[in-house]
């Protein structure tokens, strides 16, 4: 039961960071406007922390906060198939994720660690810190795969989707 307060806890800080990102994301949008139309004098920093934000927002919103009952999936087939097919189908969809995130990692470290030659354009923000969140993300979905994989060994049910209660996550 602690681990899943723990998870609750977690995707209720993740949410409230998405909402400050979208927050920050909406006032760089005003400014920008503002700048470029009414001032007559655009502004780059507003696009870019635009942008920043917003890969902020798609990572570490799909690592900690949506459920895997929001996540985009098809499965169209796996749905017609009973629930030994759904395991086997959870099995190798999980077993995938996990082995290909994992021989990735390594790679993706080594490749954001050499971005520290760079910084972006106007805000001088330091390129692997900037892309440190993918592996933040990449971790993330790592466990959150391993987790699935050992459901669908053991047979925990998956949670099931209700359609009338999906919103749109926001």
């Amino acid at each position: 039961m602690k681990l899943a307060a723990l998870v609750g806890w977690m995707r209720r800080r993740a949410e409230n960071v998405v909402a400050v990102l979208l927050a920050i994301m909406f006032v760089c949008f005003i400014l920008q406007i503002i700048f470029r139309y009414f001032l007559n004098f655009p502004v780059g920093w507003t696009s870019e922390l635009s942008v920043v934000t917003w890969l902020y927002i798609t990572l570490l919103g799909s690592a900690f906060w949506l459920k895997e009952s929001e996540e985009i999936r098809f499965d169209l087939l796996s749905d017609q198939l009973g629930p030994i097919g759904r395991r086997v189908v959870g099995f190798v969809v999980s077993l995938c994720a996990v082995v290909l995130f994992g021989m990735a990692l390594p790679k993706t470290i080594d490749y954001v660690m050499f971005m520290k030659v760079e910084s972006s354009s106007y805000l001088k923000i330091r390129l692997d810190f900037l892309y440190a969140v993918y592996i933040v993300f990449a971790v993330a979905i790592i466990v959150r795969y391993a987790w699935a994989l050992i459901g669908a060994v053991t047979g925990r049910e998956r949670e099931e989707v209700d359609i009338t209660k999906t919103t749109s996550g926001l």
